[in-house]
């Protein structure tokens, strides 16, 4: 492995500091952002996690949602330490991506050399911010699940000591842990292991498997069902009315868009000069068809999902940019700059947020706007509207996507089903669950947006439950709140 030597023609700026700039970035992009509230999948997280921690309502008995408990429990801890907030996640998750930015730079300083270590800070680093990429989704699952994959990586690439090839092996299980997903990263280095030596290969799966016992140890330990967990984790999220059922013309419209029509196709030159200048299968090659597949075959194509495809081919590009440095003899420091220019995240979201955010004040009233009107903002005031109003062994639900809502009101929704999910499964259980346990409050949106994604059976019945036992009591930012008839006689 060779070390470059700083000098003219080498780049100054230090690993750390690019790193502490790129955190900088980040700072910026997840906390200057619409909706400065919670997001709606933040806010689901908020409330399942603040129902273990503080109600005792484990997953999936406080609140349905498809990924695993260590998210929830970040996010409970939270609320335990800080209360109703989204600052404490975000900064642990930037926390963590910064770490993840550091070990991809020993991959490529160990592997490759130190000019292209920094080469892959800047384009993972600044690639993380895009809007491509879900930038601002910091506090998402694949936030921890890269960044144990990429310790994994480490590991395995960069030593032979048998005992770290088992920790990689365990880092792997972690990052399986926050997302089944990390499958597609884990595969690659599992056959990269199996190729050097099956001692190895067992070694790594081994670490596997004690860290994924570990967790379902502990998770039974809290009282988390194995059996729920893979049903609400995986089963529930395949056939109609899940957030995998789409149309074939959905699903092709997302595949453009995340892969052609993004800043992804600013990698695209670079990866395929890889792929002419290695011929033979590598482990790169692998990783990156992987983790493609991967994203294919769960077919949502959400922004934060392309995270995945970020560090191996950050890993390309360096090898690539820094291959061209040594032939051509260019000035490492005005390529690191063009990279910059080229890769900074061109969004002016943050500029607009820091405007909302001084303008607040002065803003009109969302009560005057059309009923197809939605600001997502506005759900935390109703929801500490509720708050307010409510005893704090109410029950209140929300129809449709009300997570947010939900969250700062910090009430119990009477059913497990919080946040609209329009599975058969999810459809029965959230019927009988609201008329075996009517709320105290019951929260229907007026918009345009709650009629044209909540199936009509859910509508119709939440509306002859209104119809029945409840009366308007009032109106917030094209919400009507119903009060249950017992409550208001009384």
């Amino acid at each position: 492995m060779r070390e470059l030597v700083a000098g003219k023609n080498e780049i100054s700026i230090k690993p750390l500091q690019l790193i502490g700039i790129i955190a900088i970035i980040q700072l910026v992009t997840a906390f200057f952002t619409e909706p400065m509230i919670f997001t709606h999948e933040e806010a689901m997280w908020q409330y399942i996690g603040r129902n273990w921690i503080r109600n005792g309502l484990v997953p999936y008995s406080g609140g349905i949602d498809n990924k695993s408990p260590l998210i929830f429990l970040i996010f409970g801890i939270s609320d335990r330490l800080f209360g109703v907030n989204f600052w404490f996640p975000r900064l642990l998750g930037i926390t963590v991506q910064s770490a993840g930015i550091f070990l991809l730079y020993k991959i490529a300083k160990e592997t490759i050399s130190y000019r292209a270590g920094l080469l892959a800070i800047s384009f993972y680093g600044l690639a993380l911010a895009w809007r491509t990429t879900g930038g601002k989704y910091v506090s998402f699952t694949e936030t921890y699940a890269i960044a144990f994959i990429l310790g994994a990586i480490y590991t395995s690439l960069v030593f032979r000591n048998e005992r770290l090839i088992f920790i990689g092996g365990l880092l792997a299980g972690l990052g399986l842990g926050f997302r089944l997903s990390a499958f597609f990263g884990i595969l690659p280095l599992l056959v990269f292991n199996f190729n050097r030596s099956r001692k190895t290969g067992f070694l790594f799966l081994l670490g596997i498997f004690s860290a994924v016992a570990f967790l379902l140890l502990a998770g039974l330990w809290a009282g988390v069902h194995l059996s729920e967990y893979i049903f609400y984790g995986f089963t529930d999220n395949f056939g109609a009315g899940s957030p995998t059922s789409h149309s074939l013309a959905w699903e092709a419209q997302g595949f453009a868009d995340g892969f052609f029509y993004s800043e992804l196709i600013l990698f695209y030159p670079a990866v395929l000069a890889y792929f002419f200048m290695k011929r033979e299968m590598d482990f790169l090659k692998g990783w990156l068809m992987s983790e493609f597949v991967g994203i294919v075959i769960l077919g949502i194509y959400a922004r934060n999902h392309f995270k995945e495809l970020l560090p191996v081919m950050s890993l390309m590009a360096a090898f690539v940019v820094d291959r061209l440095i040594e032939s051509d003899r260019m000035a490492p420091g005005r390529v690191l700059l063009g990279i910059w220019i080229l890769f900074f995240p061109k969004s002016f979201e943050p500029l607009f947020a820091i405007r909302k955010f001084f303008l607040h004040g002065n803003l009109s009233s969302v009560n005057k706007k059309s009923p197809a009107y939605d600001d997502e903002n506005k759900k935390k005031d109703i929801g500490l509207w509720i708050r307010n109003n409510t005893d704090t062994k109410d029950k209140v639900f929300v129809a449709g996507y009300g997570a947010q809502i939900q969250a700062y009101s910090e009430r119990i929704s009477p059913s497990v089903y919080f946040n609209v999910t329009q599975t058969p499964f999810a459809k029965k259980r959230l019927f009988a669950d609201l008329l075996s346990n009517q709320p105290a409050l019951l929260v229907i949106p007026m918009s345009d947006k709650y009629a044209g994604a909540v199936d009509e059976d859910i509508r119709s019945h939440i509306q002859e439950l209104v119809t029945n036992n409840y009366t308007l009591d009032t109106s917030l930012y094209n919400f009507n709140i119903y009060k249950y008839r017992v409550l208001v006689s009384h």
